[in-house]
């Protein structure tokens, strides 16, 4: 009998309370299932339950056992579905988190080539600024930016976000478009609600904070868009939200010669994901998806 075998008995026992309970998820005899406790118990020489004619009750040697069993299994279990789907065509469901602006413009673009490519993987794409836990909420890949916690989980660098200082003709008509940085003090500015963006920096040899004068909050990169595109004023925006606006002038770039940031360091969007041997299929074409798509368009 296999030692995975013993262990899925044990767990399941633990967890149902009751070996005849195990005996009829298994399908197999109680006495069958007794037999490899005994042979588990017996390898490791200890007790790991209490057993009677009714209840099994379970030592304080096989509550710690438990936790390593299951999660033993576990790591067995997805193993061999990740091995076996080597051999077929990436399927299942592929649940995606990324935030609005980029999630929008750039991922959502792509869900239907992707499909084509692997018409077996359903996607489920949750679009939201607030920070998953992937793990809890069973997600299998995030899409953020900004700069990362330590942590577990496996960081993929998709863009660097690059700011571009800009607002509408409009906007420059009425006021004026800055000649130099410290003209910005004087101009009506949206920043970033997010915790340490309330400033702007020139990000030189070392980052030097520079005096704006701001009259909003906006935690989203959209919301700061309409804003600039109706003459609210000057926003630093990543490139890639509004390259066709600036494209067709509906946005014009400010001093471009220097380069900005709403914080003090470069930041980037990344493709975040569980740190495991063994990746399964569906979320390893994917990265490789948006890595050959991002790698030649941005």
């Amino acid at each position: 009998m296999s030692l995975f075998n013993r262990l899925a008995y044990f767990n399941c026992v633990v967890e149902q309370g009751s070996i005849s309970k195990a005996s009829r998820i298994f399908d197999i005899q109680p006495s069958s299932i007794s037999r490899q406790l005994s042979a588990l118990e017996e390898e490791l020489n200890v007790r790991l339950l209490e057993r009677s004619t009714r209840n099994v009750g379970v030592t304080e040697a096989g509550q710690l056992f438990y936790q390593y069993s299951k999660r033993i299994t576990g790591e067995f279990d997805e193993a061999k579905r990740v091995v076996s789907a080597l051999h077929h065509s990436p399927r299942g469901s592929l649940k995606i988190s990324t935030t609005v602006a980029f999630g929008e413009s750039k991922i959502l673009p792509l869900v239907p080539i992707f499909r084509d490519a692997f018409p077996e993987v359903d996607i489920e794409i949750e679009i939201t600024e607030r920070v998953v836990d992937l793990i809890e909420e069973n997600v299998d890949i995030a899409i953020r930016s900004g700069r990362l916690p330590d942590s577990n989980l496996i960081a993929k660098k998709l863009v660097q976000n690059n700011f571009i200082l800009c607002a509408s003709p409009n906007y420059v008509r009425r006021k004026k478009a800055p000649q130099h940085v410290e003209d910005l003090a004087k101009h009506d500015c949206l920043v970033y609600g997010y915790k340490g963006w309330h400033d702007w920096f020139v990000l030189d040899r070392k980052p030097q904070k520079i005096d704006i004068s701001y009259y909003m909050e906006v935690d989203s990169v959209n919301g700061q868009k309409q804003l600039i595109l109706n003459g609210g004023g000057i926003a630093l925006l990543p490139q890639w939200a509004i390259e066709e606006e600036l494209k067709i002038g509906k946005l014009v770039q400010l001093l471009p010669e220097f380069t900005f940031s709403p914080c003090n360091y470069e930041t980037s969007t990344y493709a975040i994901y569980q740190n495991r041997q063994l990746v399964p299929s569906k979320v390893r074409v994917f990265l490789d998806f948006l890595t050959e798509h991002f790698g030649t368009t941005l």
